[in-house]
């Protein structure tokens, strides 16, 4: 295969339905446009409906829009029964969503709102889904991390939701680290069943609106530099299509760009920070999560 994987690598999706979060801007509209261009029936996830449905509008294929706010356990119960109602198999859940360096906020759950948006909504929206998925070859849960997984990053289990004390790039660092532990822990779980599977990517650094809440010591800094560093949405969102779409890919893989640094470039498979395989924190923050949330996978605990 050319070194340089990029949209037209994409295979036909006919018949393939696939769930977005995030879709209506961004990494996840790029991702739901070249899903939907191959033949996917793609539902857009989105807070907002109203621009949820504007976006569809701009989506060549079949696009249905559903709502969801990540922020809220309720909300995520309501989504997954909407679509487990429309959808009676789902090939791909793409948990893609998610907000960066916010100022101290909790969700509507009383979670730290990194942790909570990008980590434990999509945590609950794929164990509330996956029995559609489990009975599907080929079907994958694909999470989006960030190499903020690297900075600053641990999981805090003595202070999860940063009650006494907050760093921004800390629990953005704590969450997206959370999404490839979830992502790893999921694989193995998923594994003796043999049919879905879990992978992980990430966008490098992309013009996004992700990106609105960088603190302002850093704004000016961030903006002038962005045209040298920065990669477009539809270059972010390869290593997602990627991971979802390429038949050669394997369960607990990670993509990511192929330029150094994995700041741009077109997507390859890249490595995740030791901290991330840590199989015992894995497994614990899986515990957690699944106490936070109150879902449960239909899957076999795996064993230390």
């Amino acid at each position: 295969m050319s070194r340089n994987w990029t949209e037209q690598h994409v295979p036909g999706q006919h018949g393939r339905v696939a769930i977005v979060t995030g879709a209506n801007t961004g990494l996840g509209f790029e991702t739901a446009r070249m899903l939907a261009a191959r033949g996917a029936a793609v539902v857009l996830v989105v807070r907002d409906v109203e621009k949820g449905r504007q976006a569809a509008a701009r989506i060549d294929g079949d696009v249905s829009v559903q709502a969801l706010d990540l922020t809220s356990l309720d909300s995520v119960r309501a989504a997954a029964e909407d679509l487990r109602a429309a959808h009676p198999r789902i090939d791909l859940l793409i948990n893609n969503a998610g907000v960066m360096y916010t100022p101290r906020r909790t969700t509507m759950d009383g979670f730290e709102l990194q942790f909570g948006t990008n980590h434990l909504g999509h945590f609950a929206l794929t164990g509330l889904l996956l029995d559609r998925m489990l009975p599907v070859p080929g079907s994958r849960v694909v999470t989006v991390s960030s190499t903020g997984h690297r900075i600053n990053a641990a999981i805090h289990f003595d202070d999860l939701q940063w009650e006494r004390s907050y760093s921004r790039t800390g629990a953005y660092g704590q969450a997206k680290l959370a999404n490839l532990m979830f992502t790893y822990e999921l694989q193995r779980r998923l594994a003796p069943h043999g049919s879905t599977v879990a992978v992980a990517a990430h966008p490098g650094l992309s013009n996004t609106e992700l990106a609105r809440h960088t603190p302002a010591a850093l704004r000016v800094p961030v903006t002038l530099l962005a045209p040298l560093l920065t990669q477009d949405a539809c270059m972010g969102a390869l290593p997602t299509v990627r991971a979802a779409t390429d038949p050669g890919v394997l369960g607990g893989q990670y993509y990511g760009p192929g330029d150094r640094g994995e700041i741009r470039g077109y997507p390859k498979l890249v490595t995740s920070s030791p901290d991330s395989l840590d199989r015992v924190t894995q497994q614990r923050l899986w515990t957690v999560s699944e106490q936070l949330t109150g879902v449960t996978f239909p899957l076999t605990p795996t064993l230390r």
